[in-house]
């Protein structure tokens, strides 16, 4: 009996530590910011506003792109955008200004720890930097307070998920977007109370009265169809937009992408 014991012992004994690694490890895994190299300042982007966030980590940077000057002097509306985990907010001006052309300014928001921004990420310090962002988006006199959208890809569908729950908005963008972080445990063989960042999107959706857009690549090999299938069968007013890409090529057309932005934001009474 004392051996069958310790032969079960043994890969008991290794699940754990294999557990205790991923726990420890975590962050790094969902976070990996050492990997991603800080690109020269970008000043060439025309008005674009540098503004440095204060936080109790220390101050984040952000960036915000003035609507276009047609609009008049009424307040506009904004966006506030949350990139992918592997990104930082440098790789997304030139995109992103297509909103401004629509009449809408961008507030690109970088993550605790990523770029020249100080602190450590986590769902808690994301959550912290994004309301404060948006208080600070929501106190100027171009924007319309009342007309914030959040918009969010892959990670960045939970940091504006997370700041669904702490303040209000107009219209929320998911593209490529989990359910939870927690789903993703049992592809480690790993509980999910494990997962110190659980970003619960479904919940966040399912609580969420404004208009959804919902989209997704149908090959996503990454974050798999169905999480946002789920994300949109929950939403009270649930736009779903299907893609044939993956995660990393979604949208593949560019063009369509904001053909479908544009539609959704105008029956919203966004712009």
């Amino acid at each position: 009996m004392n051996a069958i014991i310790k032969v079960a012992a043994w890969p008991l004994g290794l699940y754990l530590v294999y557990c205790g690694l991923l726990f420890l490890m975590q962050r790094q895994m969902m976070f990996p910011r050492g990997l991603i190299e800080v690109p020269a300042e970008n000043t060439d982007i025309a008005g674009l506003e540098r503004i440095w966030v204060a936080t109790s980590f220390g101050k984040v940077e952000t960036w915000f792109l003035p609507p276009g000057e047609d609009r008049g002097s009424k307040p506009a509306p904004a966006v506030i955008f949350a990139h992918g985990n592997g990104e930082l907010i440098d790789f997304w001006p030139q995109e992103l200004q297509t909103f401004n052309r629509l009449g809408m300014g961008v507030l690109l928001v970088e993550y605790p720890g990523y770029g020249r921004s100080e602190g450590s990420p986590s769902q808690s310090s994301i959550g912290e930097t994004f309301a404060a962002a948006y208080d600070v988006l929501a106190a100027r006199k171009d924007v319309d307070a009342a007309r914030i959208v959040l918009f969010g890809r892959s990670l960045g569908g939970g940091a504006v998920c997370t700041l669904a729950a702490q303040r209000p908005s107009a219209a929320l963008i998911l593209m490529s977007t989990f359910i939870s972080a927690r789903s993703f445990a049992a592809k480690y063989m790993a509980p999910g109370f494990l997962v110190r960042d659980p970003f619960d999107n479904f919940q966040a959706v399912q609580n969420y009265h404004g208009p959804i857009l919902i989209m997704h690549g149908k090959f996503d090999e990454v974050i798999p169809y169905r999480h946002g299938l789920s994300l949109y069968q929950t939403a009270k007013k649930g736009t779903m937009v299907t893609y044939a890409s993956g995660h990393n090529d979604c949208p593949p057309n560019w063009d369509v992408f904001w053909q479908d932005v544009e539609l959704f934001l105008r029956e919203a009474g966004i712009i």
